[in-house]
């Protein structure tokens, strides 16, 4: 199973197919464990890296995971298969915001298209169970967010100024209380208000 991860981590880097940094992963691992969340859906597949390290906290942890790449998809059913994992992690092809599930989650994961996160957040907040978690990765985005006056090209000044819109609506949710943590490349943990403090 290491080796797997290992072949992951190199073909990400690679092919420069964002993943999850090992710190933040190692975090989001004990976090998961220490909550004894059963349950996931994430947005944001990429090769499967997060779905598969979530997958082995515990056997008995399952994952729906959404992908919209096509190719990254398929990446990251062979990494799963070679994993054996197959009946706990189910992916799903498609834009998230035009996907509809029913079912109910202990924990969201966002790690998709950071201009996207307040959308994917109002959309799925309806799939976590009340003492549920929403957990989401990127929000420093490798140091951007807090020297925003470094940032050169426009793009990247862009979506950083969509990260900073989506920590003040999660710092100002009248429904959710989240605690930022500066590990990896920046993590959130939202929990509905008067719920759970983690």
């Amino acid at each position: 199973m290491d080796d797997v991860i290992k072949e992951m981590e190199k073909y990400a880097e690679e092919k420069g197919i964002p993943i999850m940094q090992k710190r933040g992963m190692n975090f989001l691992c004990k976090f998961i464990e220490k909550n004894n969340i059963k349950s996931i859906l994430e947005i944001g597949t990429a090769i499967g890296y997060s779905a598969i390290n979530m997958a082995l906290v515990n056997d008995d942890i399952t994952v729906v995971s959404i992908e919209r790449d096509q190719d990254r998809y398929i990446e990251a059913i062979k990494n799963i298969k070679k994993c054996k994992l197959e009946k706990r992690i189910t992916l799903v092809l498609g834009d998230a915001l035009n996907i509809d599930l029913t079912g109910k989650y202990d924990m969201l994961f966002i790690d998709a298209a950071k201009a996207q996160y307040i959308k994917f957040f109002e959309k799925y907040k309806e799939n976590l169970v009340d003492d549920g978690f929403v957990v989401s990765d990127n929000i420093d985005f490798h140091g951007f967010v807090e020297n925003k006056e470094e940032i050169k090209s426009r793009n990247l000044r862009q979506l950083v100024t969509k990260i900073q819109k989506y920590i003040d609506f999660l710092t100002n949710n009248e429904e959710f209380d989240t605690k930022f943590y500066k590990v990896g490349d920046g993590i959130a943990i939202t929990y509905r208000k008067e719920v759970k403090s983690e």
